[in-house]
């Protein structure tokens, strides 16, 4: 019988020590973007989404919790503008946005995201808006770092199928907020 537990321990010693080699093999860089063409001029798309409370006429987790507290901070659509949310809602959680830089020329936003529960990460989003024929295409993205041993889960994960529907969501109502008359 000890036989069997120390053969069993064993394999799992080496399991785990084969995952751990196969993490540090696989990039921390995680990326998850989306387009959508909008039927409407870019100064008009770039007016919905040129700032944190712009962006969030559109935002698909407001549906989440239409209740969760939001406290802004900072001048609207100058670099430090700041929204925290907290939600009793476990899905929508705690965290904050803060804007970071402002391209008006090249109609592109960044900010920083920091999710403090229902657990701790940072992520780094941007929205672009270009000419498209008559109209534009807005870009809705975000980049992140997955720390180690966690980048084994990018063997599992598929962000179409995590985010992607929040993501169209939230493009489909940009456009039709932009192709308003």
């Amino acid at each position: 019988m000890m036989r069997i537990f120390k053969r069993i321990i064993l394999f799992l010693v080496a399991l785990l020590i084969i995952l751990l080699v196969v993490a540090a093999f696989i990039s921390g860089d995680c990326k998850y973007e989306k387009t959508i063409s909008i039927n409407a001029p870019v100064e008009k798309v770039w007016q919905n989404t040129n700032t944190l409370k712009a962006m969030d006429q559109w935002s698909p987790w407001n549906d989440l919790d239409p209740s969760m507290k939001k406290d802004w901070t900072g001048t609207t659509g100058q670099p430090g503008e700041k929204v925290c949310w907290d939600s009793k809602n476990e899905n929508a959680g705690k965290g904050c946005q803060e804007l970071k830089k402002v391209d008006e020329a090249g109609k592109r936003i960044d900010t920083e995201i920091k999710f403090l529960t229902p657990y701790e990460s940072e992520a780094n989003a941007y929205v672009t808006v270009v000419p498209e024929g008559n109209g534009s295409k807005a870009t809705w993205g975000f980049t992140s770092q997955i720390p180690y041993p966690f980048t084994l889960m990018k063997l599992f994960m598929n962000m179409e199928d995590a985010i992607g529907k929040d993501y169209q969501k939230g493009l489909s109502r940009l456009k039709a907020l932009s192709e308003r008359p």
